[in-house]
């Protein structure tokens, strides 16, 4: 079989993935860049848990989605911003719109929390984002993450030890897929000194009987003057 065939051989075999039923409504689920369980992709499909099962091993074979473990959980994503895009492609043919993910965790959680010993929810997820968008990140193994020279500069400016924290017996950094938003917030030693010195700051509070963290008035100033994030 030549190149040709191959490739006409793939591409027939990824959109007989895509085009059941079932799969084509989990796919359209996950467009929105959020992860999800199997038991969610199994009510979006209207599928037992078991099909479900099966249907996602397909997926991932046709590398159309790719699994996040963590801890006991496992969600589910789409491989990549090209899938997307043909999702996207595929619905502009079709002239259809679909709904975006509405989480239901409680809105104190949801605003702000911590994730073990890092901010999550969409304050760390904002947090994560303005990182990379403003260069601090470089990559790193898999989902973890490294610092650029910009990086360092900035969180040694917030009074973050980064020799000591590389020094840690834990991973550094890494992108830790927050369970509200399904997007990833920063995870590992970085993430707990990131927290601490939020909280040195007094640029957030933690709620006594919760999870829950507040962002002070001076923290919502110096996010938006230091990380261009608008809380």
């Amino acid at each position: 079989m030549d190149v040709e065939q191959r490739t006409d051989a793939n591409v027939s075999r990824i959109a007989a993935a895509i085009g059941d039923p079932a799969r084509t409504r989990m796919l359209y689920c996950l467009v929105d860049g959020h992860a999800r369980t199997s038991t969610e992709l199994a009510a979006v499909a209207d599928v037992s848990p078991s099909t479900a099962s099966a249907h996602l091993n397909r997926l991932k074979e046709e590398r159309l989605i790719k699994v996040h473990a963590q801890g006991k959980h496992r969600y589910y994503s789409l491989e990549g911003p090209h899938v997307a895009s043909v999702l996207e492609g595929l619905s502009i043919l079709a002239g259809g719109s679909r709904n975006q993910f509405v989480p239901n965790t409680p809105n104190r959680l949801r605003a702000a929390r911590t994730c073990y010993d890092h901010i999550a929810g969409a304050l760390g997820v904002g947090l994560h984002d303005r990182f990379l968008a403003l260069g601090w990140f470089s990559p790193g193994l898999g989902s973890d993450y490294d610092l650029a020279a910009d990086g360092e500069r900035g969180l040694v400016a917030l009074g973050i030890d980064l020799e000591a924290t590389r020094r840690s017996r834990r991973r550094f950094a890494f992108a830790c897929l927050d369970w509200s938003e399904r997007r990833p917030h920063i995870g590992g030693a970085l993430g707990a000194a990131i927290l601490a010195a939020a909280l040195k700051k007094r640029w957030i509070a933690q709620e006594l009987d919760s999870r829950a963290l507040r962002v002070t008035n001076s923290g919502r100033r110096e996010m938006l003057v230091r990380f261009g994030l608008e809380i």
